[in-house]
């Protein structure tokens, strides 16, 4: 099959799983998707097992899709910048020092809980992998998925200060994470854990290179974002604004990829900047709201298609039953060490940050993985112990999109009811 077919018949599928979600499941559209992916996963394996050769080929044509590079080279920026566009800058810019302080310590935390946790899990049932492996698992995990825990806390009506903490939290902790993760590989390879390229084995050239990425890619981001919004107040044609906004993001991830600085760090950078000087200057465009009816519409689109995909990439995994079980372990393991890594932080800021109510529980149950951490998974190289990091980091990405997804909106309500006054929207 070439390029065409494989991504209309791509598409084709994730239009039919969001009908049938519309239908028949009823649920929000990233969940209901990824359970329709499941189901749809499930029967072409058993398709596969009885020997039919239409469901061969269609998982053949599955395992060429580089899910790591559609998510990275794809979808990431644009999902990323349009989260950060909605978000209410000078709320965000009040909350920094609570939002950088949870995105950083909280995701260094998390990464060390679940990697000292998961080399003790695995000891347990005879397998001695590298400790930095397991802490390159727990890199990958710690980050939360944007994209889920935004719509969530929208559509639920929270308070501003709450909408702001969660979902700046998350923005950016998916770009220390990408960090991190990239510094233990480095670490890794140059101890002979795998093989692989990254930073310097000094205190040094993990500063340097933490530097160089995380405030590299923020200061791209703000660049590119600047340049783009004065080519965007420069004129009113939509046309050309939705074209200016385009060439920002996918900027942010091609000089991203070049000058070695974290391309999502620069996606959040941009997103914010443009939309706090449109939300400054509200003439400047042509129209707000057709602009921001535009981005809705992109991370929508790409939002379903992209669980959808990630429902998909079941069949490339290597399930075995010791596989399945720790991986099932590893659930608890996870949320434990992100009910730790979020006390810790918010008992050092409560006192001066006054959180709402329930925002410490928001934090914790709607620290939902995704995208994200399964295709970090995919960008472990060959070693002993990736095909089964990768079946644990699906068994926990799956839980927390269904369980954790499904659950979460009931818990948003209960904090927009005790939370007082509900977020402040930009007046567009």
């Amino acid at each position: 099959m070439g390029l065409l077919e494989i991504v209309t018949a791509l598409v084709v599928v994730t239009a039919l799983a969001s009908l049938l979600n519309v239908w028949y499941f009823r649920l929000p559209s990233s969940i209901g998707v990824t359970v329709v992916g499941l189901l749809f996963s499930l029967l072409m394996l058993g398709l596969v097992a009885a020997g039919v050769p239409a469901a061969r080929e269609a998982v053949d044509v599955l395992r060429t899709v580089d899910f790591d590079e559609f998510v990275f080279e794809g979808v990431l920026s644009f999902l990323l910048f349009a989260g950060a566009m909605g978000l209410n800058s000078h709320a965000l810019w009040r909350l920094r020092g609570p939002v950088l302080t949870f995105a950083l310590l909280s995701t260094v935390l998390s990464t060390f809980l679940v990697g000292g946790l998961v080399y003790g899990l695995l000891s347990l049932f005879g397998l001695h992998l590298p400790l930095l492996l397991c802490l390159l698992f727990g890199a990958l995990i710690s980050p939360t998925d944007p994209v889920a825990v935004l719509a969530l806390l929208k559509q639920a009506k929270v308070p501003e200060k709450m909408e702001t903490v969660v979902a700046g939290e998350s923005l950016f902790n998916d770009g220390v994470g990408v960090v991190l993760f990239s510094i233990l590989a480095g670490l890794a390879a140059a101890t002979g854990a795998h093989a692989g390229h990254g930073p310097e084995l000094s205190a040094a050239g993990v500063l340097s290179f933490f530097g160089q990425e995380a405030l590299g890619g923020l200061a791209l981001g703000a660049a590119l974002g600047y340049l783009g919004w004065l080519g965007l107040k420069s004129q009113h044609d939509f046309t050309t604004e939705v074209l200016v906004s385009l060439a920002i993001v996918m900027t942010c991830t091609a000089l991203g990829g070049h000058l070695h600085v974290s391309a999502p760090l620069a996606a959040v950078a941009a997103g914010l900047l443009v939309g706090s000087l449109t939300d400054r200057q509200p003439g400047a465009l042509s129209s707000r709201e057709r602009f921001d009816a535009f981005w809705h519409l992109i991370d929508e689109l790409l939002n379903v298609f992209l669980f959808f995909m990630l429902a998909l990439e079941i069949v490339v995994l290597n399930f075995s039953p010791q596989a399945l079980t720790l991986g099932v372990l590893a659930i608890p393991l996870v949320l434990l060490s992100r009910a730790i890594s979020v006390q810790l932080p918010y008992a050092l800021l409560q006192r001066a940050a006054q959180f709402t109510p329930f925002t410490r529980r928001v934090l914790i149950w709607g620290g939902m993985r995704g995208a994200i951490s399964v295709a970090l998974a995919f960008t472990l190289p060959a070693s002993e112990g990736r095909d089964l990091f990768l079946v644990m980091t699906y068994c926990v990405v799956i839980f927390s999109i269904v369980v954790q997804g499904l659950t979460m909106s009931g818990l948003a309500r209960r904090a927009a009811e005790a939370g007082g006054p509900v977020a402040e929207r930009p007046s567009h």
